[in-house]
């Protein structure tokens, strides 16, 4: 077998490992959704243990749960038994992670988290292991076969505890109400935050740095306005300084191509009208969405009087990290 072909046979492994944990959702999975829910509304927290591959399955399952508002750590079942356990208190969650449910560093935790009053919640391939029976809600995340070609690695069975674990943060996520700009809060130096946190206001080009001239002004003196903004584009306004339209260099060589006193001519003769405008009240990552939709280079910003006050170039974006 190729190499091409092994790692599409391991993909087709896992993924039908994931159908089959999909397959045996039950009512154990809202029961469990519902107590961490409960637990984290009273202010108690959630405590992840697993040894090995599970121990760093785990991690991420923790740190995933943590950056969607609901406060984890990681406990590591060796260190647990010599003081570590102080992590765990009365009224939180003890997630725990092994596929045999028969590992023995977790095995020897049950007595001393039995003197909690915490929710013990187990996630394994063996609902019938040693772990599962003490445990007061199990996850069944039992799969086929692992992708290895023995049998033996943890392959399929830690893909699904992973995708087991993202399912539990995302219904605990849906189920506390937790938004968008919730999440921004828990990201502020990510492009995701400040995708969410900033307003276009604090992105875009103002004054001296947004070209703007009225209607009838002929386009060889708007093209001296663009220079001096260094801009791909000038705001055509009405009267009353409103946006009426939009003329980009692009508008321009269109139209040299076919009328050569182009640059004799008025704005409002040569403009696109009703551009594609943002206010600047808006969040920065709604102007993504723009350039992504509309595949433009350059979006207008108004104000409530709708009146140009900036300009976004989408060249801007990745020096402001916003992408």
């Amino acid at each position: 077998m190729n190499h091409l072909a092994r790692a599409r046979k391991v993909i087709d492994i896992e993924i039908a490992a994931l159908k089959a944990v999909r397959a045996g959702l039950d009512g154990r999975f809202s029961a469990a959704v519902e107590r961490i829910v409960q637990i984290l509304a009273a202010r108690g927290k959630i405590v992840v243990a697993g040894i090995g591959k599970s121990g760093n399955i785990g991690q991420k399952i923790a740190a995933t749960l943590t950056s969607t508002g609901s406060t984890a750590v990681t406990l590591n079942p060796v260190d647990a038994l010599h003081g570590d356990l102080g992590i765990l208190s009365d009224g939180d969650v003890l997630l725990m992670l092994s596929y045999s449910g028969e590992s023995e560093e977790l095995l020897n935790l049950i007595p001393a988290v039995k003197r909690f009053s915490a929710t013990l919640i187990t996630l394994t391939g063996s609902p019938r292991s040693t772990l599962a029976r003490h445990s007061d809600i199990v996850l069944n995340a039992r799969v086929p076969r692992e992708a290895c070609p023995f049998n033996l690695a943890p392959t399929s069975s830690t893909t699904a505890m992973l995708a087991l674990g993202d399912a539990l943060a995302m219904s605990v996520l849906q189920a506390r109400g937790f938004r968008a700009a919730d999440f921004a809060k828990h990201h502020p130096s990510g492009a995701i935050g400040r995708a969410l946190l900033l307003r276009v206001r604090e992105i875009m080009r103002g004054e001296a740095r947004n070209p703007v001239a009225a209607a009838t002004t002929r386009v060889r003196d708007a093209l001296l306005i663009m220079t001096r903004a260094k801009a791909g584009c000038v705001s055509v306004v009405n009267a009353r300084g409103q946006l009426a339209g939009v003329f980009t260099d692009g508008d321009l060589r269109r139209c040299m191509a076919s009328d050569e006193t182009v640059l004799e001519r008025a704005l409002s003769d040569v403009m696109t009208r009703r551009p594609i405008c943002i206010s600047e009240d808006a969040l920065a990552v709604e102007a993504l969405k723009l350039f992504n939709e509309r595949n433009i280079d350059d979006l207008i910003v108004v104000n409530k009087a709708r009146k140009p006050v900036g300009l976004v170039d989408s060249q801007d974006l990745p020096r402001l990290k916003v992408m």
